[in-house]
């Protein structure tokens, strides 16, 4: 699990018929000091995440288990939304 920061939504006109219910957004991975690590990826949205808010993502084969279909081209999954990230490390 990984954390990130939401930075926008990706708006499709199509997709695949087991994402229709799902909201794309793109997300900005951050470490445990919330700073930015690698490029933003797009992510599939489970919890209604929006933008601004700090999340938990998954990635690989695990980022279909959150989906409700057995199968769906996804490679990020976004798990929960963070409300506070409290380490013994001073930021």
């Amino acid at each position: 699990m990984f954390f990130a920061q939401v930075i926008g939504t990706v708006w499709a006109t199509r997709k695949d018929e087991n994402l229709k219910s799902f909201k794309l957004q793109f997300i900005q991975p951050l470490n445990s000091r919330r700073e930015k690590t690698g490029d933003p990826i797009v992510a599939v949205d489970t919890v209604g995440a929006g933008v601004g808010e700090t999340v938990m993502y998954i990635t690989a084969r695990e980022a279909t288990i959150p989906l409700p279909v057995e199968m769906a081209p996804v490679d990020a999954s976004i798990v929960g939304i963070i409300d506070r990230i409290d380490t013994e490390i001073e930021v």
